[in-house]
């Protein structure tokens, strides 16, 4: 009971803290629209601002060369891993790709009623896409074919995970909302029960990213011998509490913390655990996991923005799909192609990539079950 408790009362804290901070932050306790699901719109953002804007475009060009060009920041070249003879598809890739073009043409169509539905049946489509290309590439070995319990637990976790998430939003003020979470040609009911099903592919999507990428020989290894970063466990928890608390206070200079909050504090309880995640490979010098994960995340984040906006555009006033979102992100939310994300805002996919394993592997020490997402290639032919 001691070692669940040691990753019950970080959760219960996480969760806690925010209201604690808005009793003394608000006069009625709580933020505008607190509990209304799906989350809607509260208020206008401070708007753009140019010294912001040039600041984190700054941060994000510095990344992007660590990301290009690793060696520039101490990375040690290594070899490709050893050539994978190629599976033919399986049957689940050609389902999964009608599943996603039948789909997205029907919610981009706004061909209704079905419009109404195609959010979740597009995305699980799409996921056992992406498992039968992992498949093919490893010669028959994905999450799918070899570990579909641990993929079937990732879409159960991904429902809580992101309602955390939903609950966060509150306290930064609706940095993204639903404008038709309350479509009349659907009752409030119908509305929870289908955004509680698109819920569950969160987690397993951007699993299925990280196993492809994994797949590629000049990424598998790529990060795999940095330099060794041994990270402390109490002063992470510590910096994550704090910033949470103050993001109560400053929800539009911290709304980041939404994100960078839990994942130092749950990220730093494993280290002091000893629990094998993303950080604590830095401390042998391996980012790859970590890199790799972020990066999966960022390129779903396409897809999710892109296929969100053409759900709703280029007419949002005909509403169609419950699911759609918009962002109020302040300070940089200018230049959208495409998409209701801001450019700069893609940014924050690489850290939430991160997250959404940290969280699985949380909740793997917490209920007892396997969180291995690594595949070992089949090398027969």
């Amino acid at each position: 009971m001691s070692k669940k408790w040691s990753f019950i009362w970080p959760i219960l804290l996480c969760l806690a803290l925010p209201l604690i901070a808005a009793w003394f932050a608000y006069p009625d306790h709580l933020p505008p629209g607190f509990g209304v699901f799906p989350p809607q719109y509260v208020q206008p953002d401070p708007g753009f601002n140019l010294l912001v804007f040039l600041a984190v475009l700054a941060v994000e060009l510095v990344f992007l060369a660590f990301l290009l060009f690793p060696q520039w920041f101490g990375f040690k070249p290594v070899a490709p891993p050893p050539p994978v003879p190629k599976a033919a598809l399986p049957v689940w890739f050609w389902i999964g790709l009608a599943f996603a073009v039948v789909f997205l043409g029907l919610m981009w169509g706004r061909v209704v009623p079905w419009a109404y539905y195609a959010f979740s049946p597009l995305w699980w489509g799409f996921i056992l896409a992406l498992d039968g290309l992992v498949y093919s590439r490893n010669n028959g070995v994905s999450l799918l074919s070899s570990k579909p319990k641990t993929l079937a637990i990732s879409a159960f976790v991904s429902v809580f995970g992101w309602l955390f998430f939903e609950y966060y939003d509150y306290f930064v003020l609706g940095n993204w909302y639903y404008p038709n979470g309350t479509m009349p040609e659907l009752s409030h009911a119908m509305i929870v029960a289908l955004f509680l099903i698109a819920y569950t592919t969160v987690w397993p999507a951007i699993f299925e990213w990280y196993t492809l990428l994994k797949t590629c020989p000049k990424l598998a290894n790529r990060y795999s011998n940095g330099p060794k970063l041994p990270l402390p466990g109490n002063l992470m928890m510590l910096a994550g509490y704090i910033s949470i608390f103050a993001m109560v206070f400053l929800p539009y200079p911290l709304f980041w913390v939404v994100w960078i909050g839990p994942l130092v504090i749950l990220s730093g309880q494993l280290i002091r655990k000893q629990v094998s995640s993303p950080f604590t490979a830095l401390a042998q010098g391996n980012w790859n996991p970590l890199l790799l994960v972020a990066l999966a995340s960022l390129f779903n984040g396409f897809f999710w923005e892109i296929w969100n906006y053409g759900s709703a555009h280029p007419m949002p006033e005909l509403q169609t799909n419950p699911n759609y979102w918009i962002y109020e992100i302040p300070y940089v939310n200018v230049i959208h192609i495409f998409a209701e994300m801001p450019l700069l805002g893609y940014f924050g996919y690489l850290p939430f990539g991160v997250l959404v394993w940290v969280v699985f592997i949380w909740a793997g020490q917490l209920f007892g079950f396997n969180t291995d997402i690594e595949l070992t290639p089949n090398t027969r032919k």
